[in-house]
Formats: structure tokens, sequence, C-alpha cells
């Protein structure tokens, strides 16, 4: 019997800076010369003007189109009608996760090229390989895993020091569990989050990411929040975006992303993908039984930067939720089976308990 093999996955090309978009063409011109644009309406406004100028004297087509809100199959499906009467080459993802999940289906769907700019930095979706797929109804339809990852992926600094500091944060949030979910899935040596064997290149970016957020993230933030791109802004932005979606591609998801998918189950109204999941990286510090030092450390960077380090933070505040989240979070197929050991609910269950109380103590509650 063969061993797994392992691989090693991340987009084609990454370009990161201030004003980056100016060098938009540049940067991307060898992807053809027809070009779908799937906008979220504050992409369109944020990306337009400069787009456009790094087109300046070039006879390319150039569609915008602004997209419903949702990377749903009914906005896939027009889109691609797009791509098929424009004779499109390219497609370009402009916004946020729904808006590069849809751009990324269509291109794949229609077998062309797809570029990403992220105009927040809110998750790292806009480095992987995979998309969620919403019915038009907004419920879940399905993950759709891809066979590579983006073409390129180009972050306009500039924009992202613009955008509410809010979604920084929640970015940080969601780089937060990288390294420990990876940590936990090389221990009980799981397949990676696209199903192979985990190379100690995807290891390193993870452990990066994290080392970048604890040594910038608060200068980040302010930077952000003062709307100036510095040396700290463009490590974040690069630990949120890269480091954390090649990083979490390479390695794999456990408890941290398990609890947020219960969290969505469980809570109409709850916090950012990223604020959740920062939380959940401290109930699985719980499960794992690390030393007060270790759990203090990431609670501490938490309470640094803004990111929850209690269940009402969450959104979470009663019995019947907690323990809804802890059935939800370790269903079949749920990555916290990545961690060492069969977490049951009650195992779950009785870690947020102790999270939450750890953070209770530090915010005087």
């Amino acid at each position: 019997m063969m061993g797994r093999l392992r691989a090693m996955r991340a987009p084609l090309k990454y370009v990161q800076g201030r004003d980056a978009l100016l060098k938009f063409y540049e940067e991307m011109r060898y992807m053809g010369k027809r070009w779908l644009f799937v906008c979220s309406k504050s992409g369109y406004k944020a990306c337009y003007e400069k787009l456009e100028k790094s087109f300046e004297g070039m006879d390319d087509y150039r569609r915008y189109e602004v997209f419903g809100g949702i990377s749903s199959n009914g906005e896939i499906n027009k889109m691609r009608e797009i791509v098929r009467e424009d004779n499109i080459d390219t497609v370009v993802a402009v916004g946020g996760g729904s808006a590069i999940d849809t751009a990324k289906a269509t291109a794949y769907y229609e077998g062309k090229h797809i570029c990403i700019i992220p105009t927040v930095v809110a998750t790292d979706a806009p480095c992987t390989g995979l998309s969620v797929i919403y019915n038009d109804d907004h419920s879940f339809d399905k993950y759709l895993f891809y066979p590579t990852n983006p073409d390129a992926v180009i972050c306009d600094t500039t924009i992202i020091a613009n955008a509410p500091v809010k979604f920084l944060i929640a970015g940080m949030g969601d780089a937060l569990g990288t390294y420990f979910e990876g940590r936990a899935s090389i221990r009980t040596e799981s397949a990676s989050l696209e199903g192979t064997g985990i190379t100690r290149a995807g290891q390193v970016l993870s452990e990066l990411c994290y080392e970048t957020l604890r040594d910038y993230g608060k200068q980040a933030v302010e930077a952000c929040k003062a709307h100036v791109v510095t040396p700290a802004l463009e490590n974040v932005v690069e630990a949120n975006v890269y480091l954390s979606g090649v990083g979490a591609d390479n390695v794999n998801c456990a408890a941290a992303h398990s609890f947020y998918n219960g969290v969505t189950a469980a809570c109409a109204k709850h916090a950012d993908h990223g604020c959740c999941v920062a939380f959940g990286t401290l109930v699985q510090l719980v499960l794992e039984g690390v030393s007060k030092e270790e759990f203090d450390d990431v609670q501490d960077f938490c309470l640094e930067v803004g990111l929850p380090v209690t269940l009402e933070e969450c959104g979470v505040t009663t019995e019947e939720e907690m323990r809804k989240i802890a059935e939800t979070a370790c269903a079949p197929g749920e990555t916290i089976h990545n961690l060492a050991g069969d977490v049951q609910p009650i195992e779950l269950y009785d870690a947020m308990k102790q999270a939450d109380a750890m953070g209770r103590i530090v915010l005087g509650k």
C-alpha cells in the first residue's frame, strides 16, 4: 500500500503593497485581454478608479458586475453566462469572502483564469483552494474544493487601511487558529485540508503566521484605525491573507473552526467568523490541556487586539446554545476530530465553560 503523498499548494502569484492596484494591468496582463470583475458594492467603489487607471491606454475589454451579496448557485450561474456571452479570459474577484467565492466558482466551472482582489482581510479566503457555496435561499449548500489555488492575488494595503478596523481584527482571529489547528493535525498525522500529507513548508508558514500576529498585531490595529500603511500593517495583512490561507490549506483545521460551525448552527446572531475562531482557539487549547503559560499567551494576544475571550462576546448567552454548539461541532466529519482523542460533546462543553471562565476573570466579570 502506498503512503499518503505530501503536497503543497498556493496561489501562483501574490502581490501586496501600497496602491498595488495601480499596477494591476502590469502584474496581470499575461492572463488575457477580456476581464470580468465580480464586485461587492463597497469593492467596486474602492477599486474601480485605480483599476481603470492601471488600464490607461490599453484596449482590453473590461466588464464590472456588482453581485448579489452571497455566493449562491443563482449568482454563480448569472456570472457564468456573462463569461460565455462576453468571451471573458479572466474573472477577477473584488471584495470580501462572498465576492471571492462567487468569482472562484465562476472561473472554475468555465475554465478561466481567476485573480483575487481582497478589499477586506476578515478571512483567509483569497488564497485558498475552496469556496463556500449557498443555495438561493441563503442556506448552506456545499464546500467546493478546487484542483488548484487562485492564479493570482493582489492586495492593495491602502484599501485595507481604509476599511473598518473590525475586519482586520476578525482576520487576525481567523489567522490565529492556523498554527494551533495545524499543530493539532500534525500531532495526529491527519491529512491536510486538501486531503494530502502535510509538508514542512505548510508547518513553517502556519508558525510564522502566529509569530507575525504576536509581533505586529497591536501596531497594525492602530495603523488601520489611523488609516495609514506601515510595515506592521503590511506584515499583518500578509499573515491574514497569505500565511493563514496557504498555511491552513496545507495543514488543516481542528477544534477552532468546528466551534465556529457550532456557533452558526446554534445562534441566530453571532460574532464574525474570525472572532469565533479566536475564542474557538482558546477552547481548543483547554481541550489539549496546554499549560497556563501557553493559554495566557494566546488569551493576552486576544485581549491586546480586541478579539473575544468569553462566550458572550461571540454571541453565545444560553445553556441551550452551548449544548447545541457542543453537539454540532462534534458531528461526524467535523475537523475537531483532528485533535488527539475522540472529542465528545461533553468534553467540548466543559472546555468552553473553562475558557469562558478564564476570560471572565481577566475581564473582571
